[in-house]
């Protein structure tokens, strides 16, 4: 009997509220907060914050924190509009930071 295979999805490390899917990822080679992050295309089950500039190590940038919708963990950020012609790619994207997801349906 075969078995079915879900989608593999990444969760709120607090508790458990599915946030992103693994075939969302864009790259894994971003910094966060504390430590490594990821920069996914899409997120769900997720509430933005208020806007507000920042000044990140690719220059400045118009981001608001995520939360997970169940438990207001902060998880990363979104980026609203990048300054610089460079980073325009980041604009409507997700950061994840890694310490603050889980794989699940692995």
């Amino acid at each position: 009997m075969a078995e079915l295979i879900g989608p593999r999805v990444y969760s709120c490390s607090n508790c458990r509220n599915h946030v992103c899917l693994h075939d969302d990822i864009i790259s894994k080679a971003f910094q966060g907060r504390n430590g490594r992050a990821f920069l996914f295309s899409h997120a769900m089950n997720v509430v933005v914050g208020p806007k507000e500039d920042r000044q990140l190590m690719t220059g400045l940038h118009t981001v608001a924190d995520i939360y997970c919708r169940d438990c207001r963990e902060v998880l990363g950020w979104k980026y609203e509009r990048a300054y610089e012609e460079t980073q325009k790619y980041k604009e409507g994207k997700f950061i994840f930071e890694k310490p603050k997801i889980v794989k699940e349906n692995w």
